[in-house]
């Protein structure tokens, strides 16, 4: 447990911090299942969760949760997926 202050509210904050970036790694991995099922399925809405899965790889990408090109590769191969 911290002594100091600061170093207190660093435990807190990286508490929250954490929780939130928990919270969008679900969230992407959730959007996830739901294109691979859509497009395992050949169901009508495929393209509609694909760009949505997208979106969700975007948004983890921008807040730092996925590395560019991480991202990059995931778009690449659920494109490719939904292409065959």
């Amino acid at each position: 447990m911290p002594n100091i202050k600061s170093a207190e509210k660093r435990v807190k904050v990286i508490k929250v911090k954490t929780l939130r970036n928990k919270m969008q790694r679900n969230a992407l991995k959730s959007q996830l299942k739901k294109a691979d099922a859509a497009i395992q399925t050949g169901a009508q809405d495929k393209d509609m969760q694909v760009r949505l899965a997208m979106k969700k790889i975007d948004q983890a990408c921008a807040k730092g949760i996925l590395h560019k090109n991480t991202a990059a590769r995931r778009k690449s191969a659920l494109a490719r997926k939904a292409a065959n």
